[in-house]
């Protein structure tokens, strides 16, 4: 099993509380309702939201994938950080076992948030991924992350 790492850092005006808020705590609801052609649901098949959770998350008809199952691994409301391991789905590609996505939200000096995320891909075997895999990846995470910011500056008292 081969293991690779990828950091990425997002700048956003939207304060590290509501982000981590919208994102993370509602985003099961919030998400679907933003990007419905994207996420067509989140169900919480175990646990209470918390750690150890089991989530299936199951894609709109603008996807290339039908679903995923996630775990999450940490949560922690005070600190702004969530840790979560995509551990069933077409997604994985019959190539990786899991994907974990650490994220932290940290204020920005302008008033918004850094965001930091690091992805971890556990591949099969000596699978090797490939770069333009991993940038769209990015891309569509980047998308997700900037319209739940849209959709916060639209609606400042969401």
């Amino acid at each position: 099993m081969g293991v690779f790492t990828y950091e990425t850092e997002i700048v956003t005006a939207i304060p590290p509380a509501k982000m981590f808020q919208s994102l993370v705590i509602e985003g099961d609801q919030l998400i679907p309702k933003i990007v419905p052609k994207a996420f067509k649901s989140v169900e919480l098949i175990e646990g209470d939201g918390g750690p150890g959770s089991i989530k299936k998350i199951t894609f709109g008809e603008g996807s290339q994938f039908n679903y995923i199952k996630h775990k999450v691994e940490t949560l922690d409301k005070d600190n702004f950080t969530y840790c979560y391991s995509v551990i069933e789905g077409d997604a994985l590609m019959n190539t990786l076992e899991k994907i974990t996505y650490e994220t932290k939200l940290l204020a920005s000096p302008e008033g918004g948030s850094i965001c930091k995320s690091t992805s971890k891909y556990y591949t099969i075997g000596d699978i090797e991924i490939k770069e333009e895999e991993i940038k769209a990846g990015k891309e569509k995470a980047l998308g997700l992350f900037k319209a739940i910011e849209a959709y916060l500056l639209a609606n400042p008292d969401a």
